[in-house]
């Protein structure tokens, strides 16, 4: 399982641990994921996603799950994710 946030793309980073006497040491910056259950309005299910703490409130302020993928870029989607995106725009597309 990649540490990588589902909607995001958000990943591991790296840099240094630093001591009192100026040792350097490499260490890995992990993002804060959680998997979560997000409702699709349009769907009219829940689709379970691991994705950061940032995109759980990104998510939210941009209105819900189906309101963030139709802005969300598709190079930054996960597959999963895709699919979800590619249902909602079908169902959107037939009720419309």
């Amino acid at each position: 399982m990649s540490r990588r946030c589902e909607l995001t793309g958000k990943g591991p980073m790296t840099g240094n641990n630093v001591s009192h006497a100026n040792n350097k040491t490499r260490r890995r910056y992990l993002p804060n994921l959680n998997d979560v259950t997000l409702q699709s309005e349009t769907l009219g299910r829940g689709v379970k996603l691991r994705i950061s703490a940032a995109a759980l409130r990104s998510v939210d302020h941009r209105g819900g799950l189906d309101a963030f993928l139709a802005k969300a870029k598709d190079t930054e989607l996960s597959s999963t994710a895709l699919k979800v995106k590619k249902e909602i725009a079908k169902a959107q597309a037939a009720t419309a």
